[in-house]
C-alpha cells in the first residue's frame, strides 16, 4: 500500500504547526538593542567567529573596531583582509603571549594600556561593532578592573555591538552578555603535532 499521500500530509502539518511556532517568536523578539556576545571555552574558533561577524557588519555597511589583546602578531590573514576595508579599525595591543613575554610588571602595563586606547571605541557612538579579542585573559588575571570593564560596557552607545572573546570568560561577563556561546575542544590538529597553517589557523 502506497503511503506516501499521507506522509506527505503529515509532514505539511507538521511544518505548519513548526511555522507558526517560529512565526510566534519572531513576532514576540521585537526589541532593538545594541548586543553584548561572549565567546568562550576551550575550542578553537571563539576569534574566527567574531571576525566572521565583523565581515557580517560590513556587508551591511557598519562600523568595525577591533581591538586585540595578548597576541603580538600581525601576520594573520583576516588582519591582513580585514585591515584593507575603510570601515574597519584594528588595534593590536599585545607582545605575545604571556609565556613568550615572562615579565609580569610589563605585561600588567601594556595590558592596562591597551584597555585605556580599546575603551575609546566603547565611547564612540560611530562605531557599530567592537570586537575584544581575548580580553578575558587579562581581566581574569586581574590586570584590568572588571568593574569597570563593565562599567564602560554599560555606559556604551544603545546600539552598539560588543564581542568579547577568550577563554574562561568571568562569571559577570556571562551574566551581563546577551548571548554567550562555549566554544568546545573535541579534537585539535595541534595535539597531533602539526603547526599551526595559514588560512586555518593563522
Amino acid at each position: 500500500m502506497n503511503d506516501t499521500p499521507n506522509r506527505e500530509q503529515r509532514y505539511r502539518q507538521r511544518m505548519q504547526r513548526k511555522k507558526e511556532i517560529i512565526d510566534a517568536a519572531i513576532a514576540k523578539a521585537d526589541q532593538e538593542k545594541g548586543l553584548l556576545l561572549i565567546h568562550t571555552g576551550n575550542g578553537k574558533g571563539k576569534s574566527s567567529a567574531a571576525f566572521g561577524m565583523v565581515v557580517r557588519a560590513l556587508g551591511h555597511g557598519m562600523r568595525v573596531a577591533v581591538a586585540q589583546f595578548i597576541k603580538g602578531r600581525s601576520d594573520t590573514g583576516e588582519e591582513a583582509f580585514l585591515r584593507q576595508q575603510p570601515n574597519v579599525t584594528w588595534l593590536v595591543l599585545g607582545e605575545g603571549f604571556t609565556w613568550d613575554t615572562q615579565d609580569l610588571a610589563h605585561d600588567i602595563e601594556t595590558a592596562q594600556r591597551g584597555w585605556s586606547k580599546a575603551r575609546a571605541f566603547l565611547q564612540d557612538p560611530s562605531i557599530d561593532l567592537v570586537v575584544l579579542d581575548e580580553l578575558t585573559y587579562p581581566v581574569s588575571y586581574g590586570w584590568i578592573d572588571l568593574a569597570s570593564v563593565l562599567e564602560d560596557l554599560k555606559k556604551r552607545p544603545a546600539m552598539q555591538h560588543v564581542i568579547i572573546t577568550g577563554r574562561n570568560a568571568p562569571k559577570a561577563f556571562c551574566e551581563e552578555a546577551d548571548t554567550v556561546t562555549e566554544f568546545c575542544n573535541v579534537k585539535h590538529a595541534y595535539y597531533s603535532g602539526i603547526k599551526a597553517q595559514r588560512g586555518i589557523d593563522l
